[in-house]
């Protein structure tokens, strides 16, 4: 069966059976005012680490170095967000792991590395013929 057409089907199932549990435990409506303050606290968080990776890949493109840890990094955090605002505590759990900056260099650290490893081998030069012009000729611009 298709992972994905799996996960769509066992990913609510989940998310159900933790709302069972957990609500009976604390209640319905502290159940539900958890989703929603773990939805806003994620997403503001998301928005720091997003604005915090922007800034790290400038200062790599500065060192002129390849931002591939930014550009993985912030494709995590967009999809830590959308794990965040989905409801439910397992997608929660999964979109804090992934928007935490610790957590986020284990799991991705070791992609980034190889990125880097494949780009420095590739040559970085430009292949090109030039010619001399004269300073009194009519082919100068």
């Amino acid at each position: 069966m298709n992972t994905v057409l799996l996960s769509i089907i066992l990913i609510p199932i989940l998310e159900i059976y933790l709302f069972i549990k957990i609500g009976s435990q604390i209640g319905a409506f502290n159940t539900i005012s958890l989703i929603f303050i773990t939805a806003i606290i994620g997403v503001y968080y998301a928005k720091y680490e997003g604005l915090n990776t922007i800034r790290s890949g400038f200062m790599q493109i500065v060192k002129n170095q390849t931002p591939a840890y930014e550009i993985i990094s912030g494709a995590a955090i967009a999809f830590a967000a959308i794990l965040l605002i989905l409801p439910g505590f397992a997608t929660d759990f999964f979109g804090f792991l992934l928007i935490f900056p610790i957590t986020r260099k284990l799991i991705f650290g070791n992609l980034s590395n190889k990125f880097k490893r494949k780009v420095s081998k590739e040559n970085n030069f430009i292949e090109g013929e030039y010619e001399d012009i004269e300073d009194n000729d009519d082919r100068k611009i």
